[in-house]
């Protein structure tokens, strides 16, 4: 564990596997870094080793920004909640009335009980995607003027409905956070979760169901400022240790590049840290 009022974070410690291999791990708490932030974390890791590996003090180029320059911004934009003009009302008005009286669970078939308290125990099932659909899902995403994530979101509603039974259906979804390309190089916590409602209607087409997800992503995206813990104390649903409030099923596209970098001798690739740990029941 990290004590944040005391130490920076961020551990590392390296493993010798062999005489030619070596393990760096890194344990960065979320507060301090998300999924993006991996991808400068790793470069200036890289720009150390190879500075160092010379002999020299590591040239990192200084940051037009900080996280704390980033922190205030927000908190300028947004403005306060007591306004009722500001952009934080605004945006918080919105997501009261896109999900006001949302169930407060989705249940899907399972094999097992839901427990009292969640176990964030959890299991990955892998499997390809065929080039022939995926060129399938590209062309239904340009006839009907939407992106692939939201194809495959309406697909994956569709099928959450036929299997829960009901037509009301809540999923959440990661969003970068990173509006402004000053802020690709720095590590910090700038992820956020929406909420994407679909009202799935038995006798609908599916081109008009894509059509009023597109519509309800769109506006989900426009109002993505608003911290989803913010929004879980504003809308109080019922609480429980046993699921995730608000929603209990994620769709995440992972579509950040994956690096393998060529320092003189040495090769350096990620390693699948192999435990899976589940926040959501899908």
């Amino acid at each position: 564990g990290f004590d944040v009022a005391v130490e920076v974070p961020v551990r590392a410690r390296l493993f010798a596997v062999s005489e030619s291999e070596f393990v760096l791990a890194m344990v960065v708490h979320h507060i301090s870094g998300d999924g993006f932030s991996m991808g400068p974390l790793t470069r200036d890791v890289m720009v150390a080793y190879e500075a160092r590996s010379r002999g020299e003090v590591p040239g990192w180029a200084p940051l037009a920004v900080q996280y704390a320059d980033y922190a205030l911004w927000q908190r300028e934009v947004l403005g306060s909640e007591d306004d009722a003009a500001s952009l934080i009302s605004r945006q918080v008005e919105f997501w009261s009335r896109a999900l006001a009286g949302l169930p407060d669970q989705l249940d899907l078939p399972a094999d097992r009980p839901r427990p009292a308290v969640a176990s964030n125990r959890g299991a990955d099932h892998s499997f390809v995607v065929g080039a022939d659909v995926h060129a399938g899902l590209n062309d239904v995403a340009r006839e009907s003027n939407s992106s692939l994530f939201m194809v495959v979101h309406a697909a994956l509603a569709v099928l959450l409905a036929r299997l829960s039974g009901t037509s009301d259906i809540a999923i959440g979804t990661p969003v970068a956070g990173r509006g402004e390309q000053v802020l690709d190089d720095v590590i910090g916590m700038f992820v956020n979760t929406l909420v994407l409602r679909t009202e799935v209607e038995g006798a609908a087409r599916f081109v008009d169901l894509l059509a009023s997800v597109r519509e309800a992503d769109l506006q989900a995206f426009g109002h993505a400022d608003v911290p989803f813990e913010r929004l879980v104390e504003v809308l109080n649903p019922e609480r429980s240790q046993a699921r995730n409030p608000l929603f209990q099923v994620m769709l995440v596209f992972q579509n950040m590049e994956q690096s393998v970098l060529e320092l003189g001798d040495l090769t350096v690739a990620g390693v699948d840290a192999g435990s899976v740990s589940a926040k959501f029941d899908l």
